[in-house]
């Protein structure tokens, strides 16, 4: 049930432990040449001692300034709310593409802000960065750390002193491996590292273009959604549920009752759990609106419970396992998606059909 937020690594002063991936799941594994029994790896697991939750105290949903939404996957809150932080002379760590690596970045440079603007549907890597934000913090630095509730959960049991930490937990349904992402972009023969995956800007010619069909999903993408390709802790996940643990709380406003023109450029959904997530909106300058709680729970399950784990998973690692190719396991797992994508895609090409607008997928920067 490791979730891969490397907290123990990080804690651990001998270097005794790395975290394994077997592509289906993490796990935690330890050199007892290099250990030294302090049991310090145990104590910080927020799977073996989880952190406090707390119902939030207030929930909205709105956008920010154009200029900020329309570079976002959603409503541009995460984007805004990381920018006003930074102009107020504090530092954000967040996660951004490296070199084809999914890493967290300690900043206090604008440019970095849009790096880590956009959905990253894959697992990253936090080492190093919660030591970075200890040693900062130590120097009085104001920190906003944005990312996973598992993460969030781990560099609140490493920070003693805490008082300058702020903490945006995002809305997560679910993260695969690194290594199948890997193995997906090499099979569809991709070159390019800089990717996105929800991409608004693609339809004014912003220099990406998309690996499937207009309209179609890829088939990265298609399992994702589907919840057939993450690691096994994610069908378990104690964080998913109204109660949270960081101070700010952020995703897509699904089921919105705003007109139908703002759904389409993105809506986001915000539950601020304590004064500081609610400071963090104040400081910020966004388009605030009411959000019918129940409602928002009920298009976000991840607000009540995991993404359930999918019977035809099994068929698909199998395949994976035996080093088949991503879309001959999908289409395994998967026929009848799999040929109804297809068939969709034939259509539009034939211009039978006509293409929608879709942000989803995944995005790769023209060389």
């Amino acid at each position: 049930m490791c979730t891969g937020c490397m907290a123990c690594v990080d804690v651990c002063s001998t270097r005794a432990i790395i975290v394994h991936d077997d592509i289906e799941s993490y796990n935690a594994v330890i050199d007892n040449e290099l250990c030294l029994g302090c049991n310090l790896c145990e104590k910080i697991c927020p799977q073996n001692n989880p952190v406090e939750k707390k119902e939030p105290l207030g929930w909205l949903q709105g956008w920010a300034k154009d200029e900020i939404r329309c570079r976002g996957t959603s409503g541009g809150f995460t984007t805004a709310i990381m920018l006003s932080f930074l102009k107020n002379g504090g530092m954000v760590c967040a996660c951004q593409c490296v070199n084809g690596e999914y890493i967290y970045k300690l900043t206090d440079k604008e440019y970095d802000i849009w790096r880590y603007t956009g959905s990253k549907y894959v697992k990253s890597n936090p080492t190093g960065a919660y030591k970075s934000i200890e040693t900062c913090l130590s120097m009085g630095k104001r920190i906003l750390f944005v990312g996973l509730p598992c993460h969030v959960a781990a560099l609140k049991k490493y920070i003693k002193n805490a008082i300058n930490l702020y903490t945006i937990e995002l809305i997560c349904h679910g993260t695969p491996s690194p290594r199948l992402l890997k193995k997906y972009i090499r099979e569809t023969g991709i070159i390019s590292e800089d990717i996105k995956f929800r991409n608004k800007e693609c339809y004014n010619n912003n220099g990406y273009a998309c690996i499937s069909s207009k309209g179609v999903l890829d088939y990265y993408t298609l399992a994702f959604l589907d919840g057939l390709i993450f690691t096994r802790n994610c069908y378990k996940c104690q964080y998913a549920q109204i109660e949270r643990i960081g101070d700010l709380m952020l995703g897509d406003s699904w089921g919105s009752d705003l007109p139908k023109e703002e759904i389409k450029k993105g809506i986001s959904l915000a539950f601020y759990q304590n004064t500081k997530g609610k400071e963090l909106l104040d400081k910020t300058e966004l388009y605030r609106f009411d959000v019918d709680l129940e409602k928002a729970k009920r298009f976000n399950h991840q607000l009540n419970e995991p993404t359930k784990k999918p019977k035809q998973r099994k068929i698909f690692f199998n395949m994976i396992n035996k080093n088949r190719k991503f879309k001959t396991a999908l289409k395994r797992a998967l026929p009848k998606e799999y040929f109804k994508r297809n068939v969709k895609s034939m259509l539009i090409k034939l211009r039978i059909k006509k293409p929608t607008d879709m942000p989803y997928g995944i995005w790769v920067k023209n060389n």
